[in-house]
């Protein structure tokens, strides 16, 4: 390590602690929609509230799906979240009512309602408002503790790449990542589908035997996948931003993963189970293995990331992009200066110093550590202050059913 990551070693703010031990960088509010129905009426009670601390969630879908459930389940258990409001119209298979009995559960206040039964529209969002204003002043009393870098975990994925993401954007995240495991804390990666090529190098980083296991079937399912699809993850947009291949990509965005050995492969919603570096498998299992069921897309890869308890995300972008991510604040990274100043506004960090040779690798992993302790210590991203708070829940199928327990 360099000077100024053995500086961070010591670093330490305020976290919120929840009953289960955990440690949280923010103390959310999370209003959740049980049904598309519902929609409108949660996203008015959130509108009403207009407090920084307050989020949307939902899942649009009425009929029933284990995933999706187990996906709101996983941000109802999230850190970050201090307290629950569930709303539904009342004739979905989703039942809020069980949702906020397992935010209550976790020690976390909550409420449900059915809009039938709230009388429409109006009551239902003034109920849900005056609910929700009770929940923010007792989210203040939530209890303080100290927090380090070994306490977090961080996703990253890659989306909008372009020449520079394998070259400097996901390379620092990579090297940020390594230091991460060495102080103890925890890194998720995720697109397995953008590994196509790159099986015997993931291989390779396997730390044990049952970790090989998990990553040969997560890469074998993937390809398969990618096959039924007959698509490979290259998009248009990683042609006009220099990409020319899959195996050109699959390189850039394996190595934001880092070199540290690779404990495990992970599904949505499961909590990793000690420190270290993990794979999120997102890749839906056996006869679900159709385009368009999964709708694949970066919002449902930052969701993932979040379920599985990341308190911060990270984007990779080339190209740029503005999306923020529902729970878990956003930091979204580059390593195009054009873009990075051209999109000022939204990009967070600019890697490019890397390819221009001004800075080096250890000094960009430091600074992108630093900026990460800022926002662990209540600093807002540019996503959160914008309101960026984007969520994809999909129906899926996963074989293996996982719940982060307690």
């Amino acid at each position: 390590m360099n000077k100024g990551w053995e500086k961070l070693k010591d670093k330490v703010w305020m976290g919120y602690r929840r009953r289960d031990g955990g440690l949280g960088i923010r103390n959310r509010l999370l209003v959740i929609y049980t049904v598309k129905c519902a929609e409108q009426v949660a996203r008015r009670i959130v509108e009403e509230l207009h407090h920084t601390d307050v989020e949307l969630l939902g899942f649009d879908g009425c009929t029933d799906n284990q995933y999706a459930v187990n996906l709101l389940i996983g941000m109802i258990r999230h850190p970050n979240v201090g307290a629950v409001l569930v709303v539904g119209l009342g004739c979905e298979y989703v039942q809020p009512e069980w949702l906020a009995d397992i935010a209550e559960q976790e020690g976390k206040p909550a409420r449900w309602m059915f809009i039938q039964r709230e009388g429409g529209t109006r009551p239902a969002v003034e109920r849900g408002a005056e609910w929700g204003k009770q929940a923010l002043r007792m989210l203040l009393h939530t209890e303080r503790a100290e927090m380090h870098f070994s306490d977090l975990v961080v996703g990253a994925e890659c989306g909008g790449s372009d020449y520079t993401s394998g070259l400097a954007g996901n390379v620092v995240v990579g090297k940020f990542y390594d230091h991460l495991v060495e102080l103890g804390g925890t890194a998720v990666f995720e697109e397995i589908v953008e590994a196509i090529g790159l099986c015997d190098i993931l291989l390779d980083r396997a730390a044990n035997d049952t970790a090989r296991e998990e990553i040969r079937y997560t890469y074998k399912k993937a390809l398969e996948y990618c096959r039924s699809v007959r698509q490979y993850s290259v998009s248009p947009g990683n042609f006009a931003g220099g990409l020319s291949t899959i195996e050109e990509k699959s390189m850039g965005a394996v190595i934001k993963s880092g070199s540290q050995p690779i404990q495990g492969v992970l599904k949505v919603t499961e909590l990793p189970r000690y420190a270290g570096l993990w794979l999120l498998d997102t890749t839906p299992d056996s006869h679900w293995m159709q385009f368009g069921i999964t709708n694949p897309n970066d919002s449902e890869g930052l969701t993932a990331l979040a379920a599985c308890g990341a308190h911060i995300v990270f984007l990779v972008t080339g190209r740029g992009s503005v999306v923020g991510s529902a729970i878990a604040p956003c930091v979204k990274i580059t390593g195009n200066h054009e873009t990075f100043l051209h999109m000022s506004e939204d990009m967070e960090f600019d890697a490019s110093p890397l390819l221009e040779g001004k800075k080096n690798l250890d000094e960009l992993s430091w600074e992108l550590a630093d900026y990460v302790s800022e926002i662990a210590a209540g600093q807002m991203t540019k996503s959160e202050a914008l309101g960026h708070r984007e969520f994809f829940v999909p129906y899926k199928y996963q074989e293996k059913t996982v719940l982060p327990c307690k």
